[in-house]
């Protein structure tokens, strides 16, 4: 039997920041391997610095995303990260904005999440396949400002609502919280290889449903 894995998402889908071959979706992909027995053939769709306007719209518009989608027994979404990113410069650009930045990234955010997660759901609507959708969850790189670790939790909170047997949610803030040093590579944003480790990790113990 073999399966076919398609990953959307930003720089955390390409990998950046760990040896190549270390980034979640190979090291997820080879896990998936094992539990499914059989072959996992992945087209990895990641874009560094992609925001989650950007990936509404290439779902929503690129045929090669869409025709990748459509054909995935397994699709892994990564997205959020670089709005955050964005909302806290904004932020701390101007201090006394900083509140209602970070609101309205987040709730810019959240929408777009929901379009794409809709529209994958549509995208599959006359598949007789089984699939399973899995997204990762942010951790937070900025613990240092409080608002910025709402931020995050709020984003998971939305994420993690729509968890059904074809939806799960790798919630790997928990595992991130105060291991930032051993977990992120240098630039202090991006995981490193045990970070990426650990995200897959989360999203092989979601189990592959009706896959598996």
């Amino acid at each position: 039997m073999s399966y076919q894995y398609t990953a959307i998402g930003d720089s955390l889908t390409t990998g950046f920041g760990a040896l190549p071959g270390n980034g979640f979706v190979p090291v997820y992909r080879r896990m998936a391997e094992v539990k499914l027995r059989g072959f996992v053939a992945y087209s990895n769709l990641g874009v560094n610095g992609l925001i989650s306007s950007e990936l509404d719209r290439r779902v929503e518009r690129y045929s090669a995303y869409r025709q990748s989608l459509r054909e995935a027994d397994i699709i892994t979404i990564s997205i959020g990260g670089n709005d955050l990113i964005r909302a806290a410069k904004a932020a701390q650009s101007q201090p006394s904005n900083s509140s209602r930045i970070l609101r309205s990234a987040l709730e810019e955010c959240k929408q777009h999440f929901s379009n794409v997660v809709g529209q994958v759901y549509r995208l599959k609507s006359g598949s007789r396949k089984p699939y399973i959708i899995r997204a990762v969850g942010l951790y937070n790189p900025y613990p240092q400002i409080g608002e910025a670790t709402d931020w995050v939790l709020q984003f998971n909170r939305y994420a993690g609502q729509y968890t059904n047997q074809v939806y799960g949610l790798a919630n790997i803030y928990p595992d991130f919280v105060g291991r930032e040093r051993e977990l992120l590579f240098l630039d202090h944003l991006h995981p490193n290889g045990r970070g990426y480790r650990t995200i897959a990790e989360h999203l092989n113990a979601l189990g592959y449903g009706r896959l598996g």
